[in-house]
């Protein structure tokens, strides 16, 4: 019983994470159609504040040990190539 109580909070922790990176990566590709230049500093400050917000929840949840810190990694790295590949399509 505790064991798969376990493995429900660890889904509902990646699941939360997970959408609170997808979020992210919207509300960056709704500036990026909007401003139309990444290297606007609203762009930049906005990136950076959620940027560090979510790095913390992820430290959070591997500290609970809901989640591995590979996984935590993994998610910021698959955001940062996602919000890379906005901008470089912004900038064409």
């Amino acid at each position: 019983m505790a064991t798969n109580l376990a493995a429900v909070q660890r889904e509902q922790a990646l699941q939360l994470l997970e959408a609170d990176a997808e979020k992210i990566r919207f509300l960056i590709e709704v500036q990026l159609e909007n401003l139309k230049m990444p290297k606007c500093p609203l762009y930049e400050e906005v990136l950076d504040t959620h940027m560090f917000g979510l790095s913390r929840q992820i430290d959070f949840a591997v500290r609970l040990g809901l989640i591995s810190d590979i996984e935590g990694k993994g998610l910021l790295d698959s955001l940062e190539q996602k919000l890379s590949a906005l901008a470089e399509a912004s900038d064409l």
